[in-house]
């Protein structure tokens, strides 16, 4: 497979990334030895907040009382779209019930976690859309209990809108506490707040690695890494739109690495003229990031054909693939690795994040190959169950006890031998297990 690199990342996602280990597991650690006053302790240092931990049904009012009824009317939508895509996505999970063999029935049973820690990023923006994405699906999920967790802006608190969103999606609690210390407060039960069952929803490094270090005691959505996209673009795709959408993945953060794979030269060259353009129009902090992630982490490859395309794509594993070029329906059967595939100029990742209905947590850093992204069968757990007569139970406890005293586990082998005597007194049963 022959490429051509008109532009190389000189970084990748991974690099300068600070050891935040040893902090993040000293916070917790202390707060899980201290409870609600350590929690505490760390909210007003990082939160620089010291008003209400759990809102009220009367905070949660006077919230919402603050948000632009056209505001709401987007959230709505919003929420209206990726709750009836979830509910959708629960009706593929089905129980199931099968005779093994005459007499013995086996099943599964699909039945959701108890509890959800849902964390919400706050600071200087609303992040809505996460809002809409974990606490809509853990409602449509089954989750009895689901904690929206924000962190408060000093002095003021959660931000009014993302209050609104995660009462409208189903929150049963709202934690105004960021960072490490919220993500502790959801696992350990804080301030009378159910344990954890799992932990979902995007955050900063501190977060993430918090995550990663729970994670076996609860469960996790993803470790997630910088969010990235990939562009698949032929002769057919417009450089302009081309460019905008790799601009709008940029602004992300520096390091969010973005990509242009192509098998058209001339349209690599003319989107690389287009860029820097309009990546200078933005404000100034989205502009900060997307030059950084240009500069450092975006590359622009030139491929053989569109085989070579699709095979670089899957190579890349991209948390975001666009698809901008004909045949959309021969891209969609052959490319195999992606968190979420946008086919099409007229869809785009910023639909996909905050809008149409599939979910905006996704794979990153090439965890695509083996994971899609959030969604309601995150918080599903898949269970078996069996039953017998005991003519059912009998070629099963013969073959059992041969297989395990194979295997060298006697106890394993009479658990098997007590039924058959039991069951069929009067019988013979060559239950060695002799090679």
């Amino acid at each position: 497979m022959k490429r051509e690199y008109l532009k190389k990342a000189t970084l990748t996602s991974q690099s300068g990334a600070s050891d935040v280990h040893d902090t993040v597991q000293t916070i917790l650690d202390t707060i899980e030895a201290g409870g609600d006053a350590a929690a505490m302790e760390y909210a007003a240092k990082f939160d620089k907040y010291d008003g209400p931990v759990l809102l009220s049904a009367e905070d949660i009012a006077a919230a919402s009382a603050k948000v632009p009824q056209k505001l709401k009317d987007d959230i709505a939508f919003a929420h209206d779209n990726v709750r009836r895509f979830a509910e959708a996505q629960k009706e593929t999970m089905h129980d199931v019930e099968l005779e093994i063999v005459p007499g013995l029935v086996a099943g599964q049973k699909a039945i959701p976690c108890q509890a959800a820690g849902c964390y919400i990023p706050g600071g200087r923006y609303s992040h809505i859309a996460s809002a809409i994405m974990t606490v809509t699906t853990a409602s449509v999920a089954g989750c009895k209990h689901i904690v929206a967790c924000s962190p408060p802006r000093p002095g003021e608190g959660i931000a009014p809108a993302i209050i609104h969103t995660a009462n409208l999606c189903g929150a049963t609690q709202i934690l105004s506490m960021g960072g490490v210390q919220g993500v502790a407060a959801m696992t350990f039960g804080l301030f009378g707040l159910p344990k954890a069952d799992i932990l979902v929803g995007p955050g900063n490094q501190f977060v993430a690695e918090a995550k990663r270090i729970l994670f076996g005691r609860v469960g996790i959505d993803m470790i997630a890494g910088p969010t990235d996209s990939l562009i698949l673009a032929d002769e057919t795709a417009d450089p302009f739109i081309v460019a905008t959408d790799l601009v709008g993945q940029a602004e992300h953060g520096y390091n969010s690495p973005v990509w242009l794979v192509t098998d058209n030269r001339p349209l690599a060259e003319k989107v690389m003229e287009l860029v820097p353009g309009l990546i200078a129009d933005l404000p100034e902090l989205n502009r900060k990031n997307a030059e950084a992630a240009w500069r450092d982490y975006a590359e622009v490859i030139v491929c053989a054909n569109r085989e070579d395309m699709a095979a670089t794509s899957d190579e890349y594993a991209p948390e975001h693939l666009t698809v901008q070029a004909k045949d959309l329906d021969w891209w969609l059967n052959r490319l195999q690795c992606y968190g979420s595939l946008f086919l099409g100029e007229e869809t785009t990742v910023a639909f996909g994040d905050k809008a149409s209905g599939t979910n905006h947590v996704l794979p990153t850093s090439q965890s695509a190959k083996y994971t899609g992204g959030l969604s309601v069968h995150k918080y599903m757990k898949i269970v078996t169950w069996q039953r017998a007569t005991r003519d059912g139970a009998k070629p099963v406890a013969e073959a059992t006890a041969r297989i395990s005293r194979l295997e060298g586990m006697e106890g394993h082998a009479r658990t098997a031998d007590a039924r058959l005597h039991k069951y069929f007194p009067d019988e013979t049963f060559d239950l060695s297990g002799v090679e």
